[in-house]
């Protein structure tokens, strides 16, 4: 698999922003020695933010966001301004593109005091230095490069590996919740939804999880649990549910075991499980004629009975017994104004980055809209949140 195997989502993002044909494209091909990005004498040929899964020495697995000219034009111009401003909300570090002959225009002040506003670590790349009579000497924020000769590439991909945010509190998805030897239960259902012949991400990253915590996975499906639980011979650390079977995996599994799913494990891995749980409660105040907004940050061909658009709908309907309106988004899309909904309801974010997944969380508190998860609106509706979240300390007021 090589390169590959490391999820997109668990890599460090460098959105690559400057002005049209400042050599954004040309500097991700010399940084990585690849023809990946599109590269053209014409401005404006990146019409839309571009991602590349890469290796970038000597930072390793990557994904490199190309985005649109920040001096692009027109309406349609201004779209593609946004998404490239946009870009910054899944970026952990920022490359600034300038021409070396033009240096820096007002274009690039604004985009600076943005970077700086979200804290997102930058480096100023002046590009096209071969053009210049002499080229000065680098700065504390600028590496003067050459995208056409390789001059400077070297200690820019230097000053990008130190830029890279460090102490992430060595994250982990259940690791620091289990001892060596310990057995954990995984129940995954097998269903029209489930790609065939794999598990999705968050189960394979849950089981690499647990194998480095020196403890043994078990998989099953709901309907093999209670007979799994027998053959064990003794309790299991704890059960990991998909979501969707909640009711029936908790009924099988004895009120000692603790028992939790991987959407709210993924929540307090990614998001914040404190403020998704406490959203959830939003659930009790909807009124005919109001809408909640589900949002999945992956893209999947719909199936006919698709948790997003089909069950969770028909969960909060039979629920909360209003006429609800339902909007979906998936993928990289989030709506600009989350004003119109009085509830977000959020899968796991498996397929996003953490810093994209908590700026989603930091609009909805913006706009004062309850935001949660799916994991726990599903428990919640079964009755049986409290359960849920026990195992990861969380206590329901």
């Amino acid at each position: 698999m090589g390169m590959n195997a490391t999820p997109s989502a668990e890599r460090v993002h460098i959105g690559i922003f400057g002005k049209r044909n400042a050599g954004k494209s040309s500097l991700i091909n010399a940084m990585t020695g690849q023809d990946l990005a599109i590269v053209s004498d014409i401005a404006g040929t990146t019409t839309d933010p571009v991602s590349k899964a890469m290796e970038l020495l000597p930072l390793g697995p990557v994904v490199m966001i190309d985005t649109p000219g920040l001096d692009d034009e027109g309406e349609l111009g201004a779209q593609r301004i946004r998404k490239a401003m946009q870009v910054m909300n899944k970026c952990d570090l920022a490359v600034v593109v300038m021409d070396a002959t033009e240096g820096q225009t007002d274009a690039h002040t604004e985009l600076l005091s943005r970077l700086k506003a979200k804290r997102i670590p930058h480096v100023i790349a002046m590009n096209k230095c071969d053009l210049l009579e002499s080229v000065p000497a680098d700065t504390e924020d600028i590496r003067y490069v050459s995208a056409a000769t390789g001059t400077g590439i070297y200690a820019l991909k230097e000053k990008i590996a130190h830029l890279v945010p460090t102490g992430d509190g060595g994250r982990q998805i259940v690791a620091d919740l289990l001892q060596p030897n310990d057995f954990v239960v995984l129940v995954v259902p097998i269903d029209s939804a489930a790609p065939k012949g794999r598990l999705i991400l968050p189960q394979q990253q849950t089981i690499r999880d647990i194998l480095e915590a020196g403890a043994t996975a078990i998989v099953c499906r709901e309907t093999e649990l209670a007979a799994t639980l027998k053959k064990l011979g003794q309790p299991p650390r704890m059960v990991i549910t998909d979501s969707q079977a909640f009711k029936s995996v908790a009924a099988d599994t004895p009120e000692d075991v603790p028992l939790t799913s991987f959407s709210i494990l993924f929540a307090r891995y990614k998001g914040r499980l404190d403020s998704a749980v406490h959203g959830v409660a939003a659930l009790d105040k909807l009124q005919d004629d109001d809408t909640v907004l589900i949002s999945e940050g992956c893209t999947h061909h719909r199936q006919c009975d698709d948790i997003g658009t089909v069950k969770l709908p028909r969960w909060i309907q039979n629920y909360t017994g209003k006429k609800i309106h339902f909007e979906y988004t998936s993928g990289g899309a989030f709506p600009d104004d989350l004003t119109p909904y009085k509830l977000i309801v959020h899968c796991g974010g498996c397929m996003l980055n953490e810093r994209e997944m908590k700026y989603r969380i930091a609009r909805a508190e913006d706009d004062g809209i309850p935001m949660t998860n799916y994991g726990i609106l599903i428990s919640y509706v079964n009755g049986i949140l409290e359960r849920a979240v026990k195992p990861l300390g969380l206590k329901i007021e």
